[in-house]
């Protein structure tokens, strides 16, 4: 879906770690469209790496819908692709945070003519799922997130 019209996509993961990428690499011809991506697991990393903005990523422990957009489009204007996907979360419950499921949002950004954004955002809610299911299904999440916005 991305080789006509051909569009580009670059990756920025928290809790996936590294799976989306994995995901979207395996497919061949990949090498076509896909330009790369990020694991940001820090809050420092996301800023540094991806212009996360500190104070509001801190609020929210780097997870919220926002974040996530956040994540998308600079993944995007890092890599100058003409689509951000990105996925941030909680892999395991966090019940200092009040995080009693894993959960995690997603979001995609899609680069206009003019270079503006759109972006779309998404939960995932995964009570009683162990971490390495949580990561697979918000992979999975993501991924038909962004088939979704391709075929909008």
């Amino acid at each position: 879906m991305l080789r006509a019209p051909r569009r580009s996509l670059a990756v920025a993961e928290s809790l996936t770690a590294g799976n989306l990428q994995a995901r979207v690499a395996s497919v061949s011809g990949a090498s076509g469209y896909f330009l790369g991506g990020l694991t940001a697991y820090t809050l420092d990393q996301k800023v540094a790496w991806l212009g996360v903005d500190r104070a509001a990523a801190a609020a929210v422990d780097c997870v919220s819908a926002e974040i996530a957009a956040q994540m998308a489009r600079g993944v995007s204007e890092r890599f100058g692709s003409d689509v951000g996907l990105a996925t941030t979360g909680y892999a395991e419950p966090a019940p200092e945070r009040g995080v009693l499921e894993p959960m995690a949002w997603w979001a995609v950004a899609m680069r206009d003519k003019r270079g503006e954004f759109s972006v779309t955002t998404g939960r995932v809610d995964l009570p009683g799922c162990g971490r390495v299911e949580v990561q697979a299904r918000v992979a999975d999440a993501a991924l038909a997130a962004l088939v979704a916005a391709l075929r909008a």
